[in-house]
């Protein structure tokens, strides 16, 4: 019984996000006013227990400069400042994730970090990923929603950080690369090197990093969001294996430092409960359809409004605003 509780605790751990930033608040005794207080938590709790599952916006943040990104909005919010000033950090992946507490099924839809749409308070279209540097993860949340015009109220920000700290914990992951990865840019900052054989390997969590941010495909963005999505399943099937529960300290440590959350504790623990019905192999994902073009000097991902509706549709029926 002691081991089936504490491998449901490792899958939560690792297949519902949000609950990482919780644990670590929880277990460390730290206040945050990430988290509503007890009238507006049974209300959230009601609401989501009246629709069965929960939509939130997972967004990665590349702070390799280590200028701030999840860190520095964590503070804010700790010193009572507005959590939509800008951060000056766009978001790198973004990701709408629907998790259903009764058949613990995950459902992911990725969007294209390079997607033309409005941002409010901005003239013009612009690309998607520049809403965090503009306000935050609520800025982000909101051009998300109008976007897709769905009820998204929560999201997930992680720091690409964590990602290097929890595959060195798990021992490297192993996946096959599909291509060379080569890219050397000295003038970034810090310097990017990014230099990885073709084939079946273990990466490390530098080399984790460097597949994340690699760029450089055929088709461009839509080849990072299925090298993207590859990587996160490979990660999260071998993070489940019982070996990795030995791991779950500096997790939970790791993801209290590089995550950020605004998903009440309570639903959060709704979430664990419902972790052994958890399958990934019955796990969802897509991406918005669409094609690369260029307008003027800037390339954009211009989204398919038809597809896109339909995959919005079929997706997030339980979400969709009138």
């Amino acid at each position: 019984m002691k081991k089936k509780f504490w491998l449901t605790f490792l899958i939560a751990l690792i297949a519902f996000s949000a609950l990482f930033a919780a644990t670590g608040h929880y277990i460390l005794n730290k206040d945050s006013v990430a988290y509503q207080g007890e009238e507006d938590n049974l209300e959230t709790e009601k609401k989501i227990e009246d629709k069965g599952e929960i939509l939130f916006l997972l967004m990665g943040i590349d702070d390799q400069d280590g200028s701030g990104g999840v860190a520095k909005v964590k503070e804010k919010k700790i010193e009572g400042e507005d959590s939509h000033k800008p951060t000056g950090k766009r978001t790198d992946t973004m990701i709408l994730c629907k998790f259903d507490f009764e058949t613990g099924d995950i459902t992911m839809l990725s969007i294209p970090r390079d997607s033309r749409v409005n941002i409010r308070g901005r003239k013009g279209k612009e690309r998607i990923n520049h809403a965090h540097s503009y306000g935050g993860p609520y800025l982000a949340m909101k051009t998300v929603k109008d976007f897709l015009n769905l009820d998204l109220e929560y999201y997930v920000t992680v720091d690409y950080l964590a990602v290097r700290e929890i595959v060195n914990a798990i021992d490297g992951v192993d996946i096959d690369v599909p291509r060379r990865m080569y890219y050397n840019d000295p003038t970034d900052n810090p310097p990017l090197l990014i230099d990885i054989q073709p084939g079946q390997q273990t990466l490390d969590g530098d080399k984790s990093l460097e597949y994340l941010r690699f760029r450089s495909y055929p088709d461009g963005d839509l080849g990072r969001v299925a090298a993207q999505q590859l990587f996160m399943k490979e990660f999260m099937n071998q993070a489940l294996k019982p070996k990795n529960i030995l791991a779950l300290p500096k997790m939970v440590k790791t993801y209290y430092d590089y995550v950020d959350t605004n998903i009440p504790l309570n639903i959060i623990g709704k979430g664990a409960l419902a972790a052994n019905k958890i399958n990934l192999d019955n796990m969802k994902t897509a991406t918005l359809p669409g094609v690369g073009k260029y307008i003027g000097d800037i390339s954009y991902f211009i989204h398919d409004e038809e597809g896109t509706k339909q995959i919005v549709e079929e997706m997030f029926e339980n979400f969709l605003l009138e």
